[in-house]
């Protein structure tokens, strides 16, 4: 099924019955939600508990892709307080061993995006993976479209000078 821009939805919103939404975004937004939580359970959990909370506010909501992932974001949040708190009760592990070259990358790039400040990395999510334009995702995050940009240009220019990539 082809994908719904969030402002194409707008428009089509009063003839679109939640069954079409559900199958246009559910994906992208469980995709959204894995980059960030980077664990497949809690994702889905999240994505799913958004896109039921959207059913049930269903007919007053006008920007429906925005309001699941407005709250799918503060769900989002609600679980890493708890992880957090769960955290400081739990002994620290002891370091593994050393792992492949490809893993250690990887665990690099997470680390970096992790450094970042929440709203530029979830600017920076929403804009790169997601494939959001800065207008969906400002109304996602509640925010302006130049901010949008600000924000995805300062998460690059840091992930840049964190993992050596060209300047520009």
């Amino acid at each position: 099924m082809r994908h719904i821009r969030p402002e194409q939805l707008a428009r089509l919103k009063p003839v679109l019955d939640y069954d079409t939404f559900f199958h246009t975004e559910y994906q992208r937004l469980f995709q959204t939600m894995y980059l960030l939580v980077r664990d497949r359970a809690q994702a889905e959990d999240i994505a799913q508990e958004a896109m039921a909370r959207t059913y049930e506010r269903w007919r007053g909501i006008r920007d429906p892709a925005g309001y699941a992932y407005r709250t799918a974001f503060n769900l989002r949040r609600s679980w890493l307080r708890r992880l957090a708190m769960a955290a400081a009760k739990r002994p620290k592990p002891a370091p593994g061993r050393d792992e492949v070259e490809a893993a250690e990358q990887r665990v690099d790039v997470l680390r970096a995006l992790a450094e970042l400040p929440r709203t530029q990395r979830e600017a920076l999510v929403l804009v790169a993976w997601a494939d959001m334009t800065a207008e969906e995702a400002g109304r996602v995050l509640g925010i302006q479209p130049v901010s949008v940009r600000g924000r995805v240009h300062r998460a690059k220019a840091t992930l840049r000078q964190r993992m050596g990539g060209p300047d520009g």
